[in-house]
């Protein structure tokens, strides 16, 4: 997506002699009825959990995506979903899943947080990002990089008297 082209460049013209650079990650949401296409770009950022209403959670991945500001051609990848009534979409610095745990001092990792949110599934997004804050709080000094959490969601459907 041009935003992450632009941003590449611009960190390159200031600051490529410094060698400074950031992941990032791109969305385009387009409304649909009751639905949102959900185009992303990314740029070395962890890619994106979905929690779907049906009580599934799958990563949406962006492969291929490189940092922003180390090359002059990078390329961004980019990939789409839909979320529909219910669905949550999560998006989470390295810093979570980087995090230590636990005495032998492992990495939190994607699968566990995959595990963790999926135990929650289906979950708003407000509900989802106080779930995840105290898993946060348990890492202490296991916690090393900046950390950082988004979540979107659409509203599910109302359910119908009994």
């Amino acid at each position: 997506m041009a935003a992450l082209t632009t941003l590449n460049s611009v960190l390159l013209e200031r600051y490529g002699h410094e060698g400074r650079f950031c992941t990032a990650r791109y969305g385009v949401l387009t409304p649909d009825a009751e639905t949102f296409t959900v185009d992303l770009a990314g740029g070395g950022h962890p890619p994106t959990l979905i929690l779907r209403g049906t009580g599934d959670a799958e990563y949406l991945s962006t492969p291929g995506g490189l940092l922003v500001g180390v090359l002059p051609e990078a390329t961004f990848a980019t990939a789409r979903t839909v979320l529909g009534p219910g669905d949550t979409l999560l998006l989470y610095t390295d810093g979570l899943t980087e995090a230590r745990t636990g005495e032998e001092r492992r990495l939190f990792g994607q699968e566990n947080l995959r595990d963790f949110a999926a135990g929650l599934a289906p979950v708003e997004a407000r509900s989802l990002v106080t779930a995840l804050t105290g898993p946060l709080n348990d890492f202490g000094d296991g916690l090393q990089d900046d950390t950082a959490l988004l979540a979107l969601g659409v509203p599910g459907r109302p359910r119908s008297p009994a």
